[in-house]
């Protein structure tokens, strides 16, 4: 990429200048370490009921360290605006308090600045707390300019773009940033407490599957090999099973080379889970209970607001299957042992489903009638089971061997969660590969590959169980009321802004 001529505005010439300045009074402009003893929210806690209005001192000494947000110069006295990680604190400069070298340094600084500050906590007469600075430290300067108090960054692209512009700036992205690491952190609690275990298994896959969806592809030099960045972690995670863990999961990174939009960024990070000698209702009560746990210990309550909406985590989930709701909106019962591809085609055609060439069965159609006609109507927390064998390649087959043990768990119409009684049959598996397969010479790029490794893996003996893919940006997005996927990954995939 081409790369763009600096051009400098006068702010930013300004704070250049400055810069043979500091070493002049050597002083690294970037400063060095420095011990920061406490942060904002550690003094506010530290201090709670004991600030009154009048100048009080509060017999607290501190060290905190962040950048200016503000500067209000009056003379031989200032006060500055200082945010660290945990929010903003006011800190008094006075020349009589610090001398005249130290206050003449500070009158160097500028909004944007990082600095330090040690000194004694009192209020003001207003009640505000304050740190009394006894001794001002330059850490780095900061040589552009932040954007105007009032405006901020409104531009929502450059936002994602400039991310750290973007957590300086606008507390709300600060504040989602902290707590994914809490809901990520809360999942595994629950997990560890229920016997699982977590590992971490391979981004490079030779072989694509575990999910419908097309791929990266990358060269491996030294082997001369082509692999696929991971769509999915359930095979390898089989494999653990077939091993002896029995319980397993893993938080981790997939990649999908397919659309953006608001729900979807081309990396984006799920957390699957495998229970040996568990079912489709044991992953049912597992991903229920975990959802309701972590809205509780992230938010204070299972009942979140999300958009205007209401979501009611605390009450159990609906249940009902696929061919239910699609009876509900288009009255026709796909159940019907003999109902056939013309009949299936001609619902499709009244409601305008467009159908790719290689959906040719009824198990294909069903399944696009529902996507296009039922997801959007699931607000509230809805599983939706027994899912066509066309579409789940890896399940294993109900009672009716045109559907298979699997349910996906919808809230505000769109997908959270995956689930399975998984299919450990190597006879069966192999017959769904090559049907994947035949998929896939019709035109489906989506579809598995042959996994003969896998195959080898079942035929030693994988024990009957459940398995849950679940992903954890969607639940971000619902315990943060985000409406963009973009929100809550602090580095999205964008376009050029050229373009």
């Amino acid at each position: 990429m081409e790369e763009k001529e600096l051009v400098l505005n006068d702010q930013e010439i300004a704070r250049r200048n400055k810069l043979e300045k500091y070493k002049e009074l050597g002083i690294d402009p970037f400063g060095k370490a420095f011990k920061v003893t406490h942060h904002a929210q550690d003094i506010r806690d530290i201090c709670k009921g004991r600030s009154a209005l009048g100048i009080k001192r509060l017999h607290l000494n501190v060290s905190i360290a962040g950048r200016i947000m503000a500067i209000r110069r009056m003379g031989k006295a200032s006060f500055i605006n200082l945010q660290d990680k945990t929010g903003n604190m006011q800190a008094y400069i006075g020349i009589n308090d610090v001398g005249a070298k130290q206050y003449d340094l500070f009158k160097m600084a500028d909004i944007g600045d990082i600095v330090g500050v040690t000194g004694e906590v009192m209020t003001t007469r207003t009640g505000e707390l304050t740190v009394k600075t006894l001794k001002f430290t330059h850490l780095s300067k900061s040589l552009k300019p932040l954007p105007e108090k009032f405006h901020g960054l409104t531009d929502v692209e450059e936002r994602y773009r400039h991310r750290y512009v973007d957590l300086i700036m606008n507390e709300d992205s600060k504040k989602i940033a902290f707590t994914r690491p809490k809901i990520i952190r809360a999942i595994q609690s629950y997990l560890d407490e229920n016997g699982y275990v977590e590992v971490e298994t391979s981004v490079l896959n030779p072989i694509l599957g575990g999910a419908a969806a097309r791929p990266f592809v990358t060269h491996h030099n030294a082997l001369d090999k082509d692999f696929y960045l991971r769509i999915a972690t359930e095979l390898p995670l089989k494999r653990l099973l077939v091993g002896g863990m029995e319980r397993v999961y893993e938080i981790g990174r997939l990649f999908r080379n397919e659309g953006m939009d608001t729900t979807h960024n081309p990396e984006f990070t799920t957390v699957e889970a495998y229970e040996a000698f568990g079912n489709l209702q044991s992953m049912r009560k597992l991903s229920e209970g975990m959802i309701r746990k972590v809205a509780k210990d992230v938010t204070g309550s299972a009942i979140i607001e999300y958009q205007g909406k209401t979501i009611d985590f605390s009450k159990p989930f609906r249940w009902v299957s696929m061919v239910d709701l699609v009876k509900e909106k288009t009255g026709v019962d796909f159940s019907r042992e003999d109902i056939t591809f013309e009949e299936a085609k001609a619902v499709a055609d009244k409601y305008g489903i467009k159908l790719d060439k290689f959906k040719n069965t009824v198990g294909y159609i069903l399944n696009e009638i529902y996507e296009e006609l039922c997801q959007d109507d699931l607000i509230q927390p809805t599983f939706v089971y027994s899912y066509p064998i066309e579409v789940s390649p890896l399940t294993k087959r109900g009672k009716d061997p045109r559907f298979t043990e699997r349910f996906e768990l919808f809230v505000n119409g769109k997908e959270l969660a995956n689930a399975y009684t998984e299919l450990n049959d190597p006879i069966d598996q192999k017959e769904r590969f090559i049907a994947q397969l035949k998929a896939k010479e019709l035109g489906d790029d989506e579809a598995s590959e042959m996994d003969y490794d896998f195959l080898n893996a079942l035929e030693y003996g994988m024990p009957p169980a459940g398995g849950i893919g679940m992903g954890i940006d969607r639940l971000v997005m619902l315990l943060t009321n985000q409406a963009s996927i973009r929100e809550v990954i602090l580095f999205p995939t964008m376009r050029d802004s050229n373009k």
